[in-house]
């Protein structure tokens, strides 16, 4: 499989994403970026490429073509950022590379609602990690979600964690709510994003179930 990111196209509206599949990956995360973002975003990026030395397969996208992206009310529609993430999915689960791999969400931002909604609606959804996220646009979705769920805050984004601690409580499932001290709402402070890393990866690698591997 391959090692280095590769551009794909997905579905009818060809959603532009980045596929990076390491040898033997244990299971893919697909990231769900926030308003104004993308599958180019510097700090999911560098995520990115940290869960793949973990042995994580990872898809980062664009949820929205650069024409949809020009009304401000698309950014914020969850339903349509949901159903989009759901069509990437779909399409990553026929794919030979990533076909048998269990699958998890990333969400930043506006894309942790999006993603706690898509799923909600998928019960082979395994996991979600939401960094700086707006869980709570998410609505009465929260109370379906069945994946086990990291909501990853900074500890300087207080009306955000006021939001993910309101929408942790509506959670059913396993949750948990972890506080980064001294990060704002980007985390662009010093190791701030390593952080987030070692959460996230500690939450993907021991809620994702191992794939099942064909025998020699």
């Amino acid at each position: 499989m391959s090692r280095i990111p590769l551009e794909v196209e997905i579905g009818a509206r060809a959603l532009k994403g980045l596929l990076g599949a390491p040898e033997n990956a244990d299971a893919l995360v697909i990231f769900a970026h926030g308003s104004g973002s993308g599958r180019l975003s510097s700090r999911n990026t560098y995520v990115a490429e940290a869960l793949r030395k973990s042995g994580l397969a990872t898809l980062l996208l664009d949820l929205l073509a650069p024409e949809e992206e020009i009304r401000r009310s698309n950014v914020f529609d969850i339903p349509l950022l949901a159903k989009r993430l759901s069509l990437a999915t779909a399409w990553a689960r026929e794919q030979a590379e990533t076909a048998r791999l269990p699958i998890g969400y990333f969400g930043a931002s506006t894309g942790a609602g999006a993603a706690l909604v898509a799923a909600a609606d998928d019960r082979r959804i395994f996991a979600v990690v939401s960094r700086g996220g707006r869980p709570d646009l998410a609505g009465d979705a929260l109370e379906r979600v069945r994946a086990p769920t990291l909501l990853i805050v900074g500890g300087q984004d207080q009306p955000v964690i006021a939001l993910n601690r309101e929408a942790q409580q509506r959670l059913k499932v396993e949750s948990e709510l972890v506080i980064v001290p001294g990060a704002t709402h980007l985390f662009e402070e010093p190791g701030a994003l390593d952080e987030v890393i070692a959460h996230a990866s500690r939450w993907f690698l021991t809620r994702l179930p191992r794939p099942q591997r064909q025998s020699a």
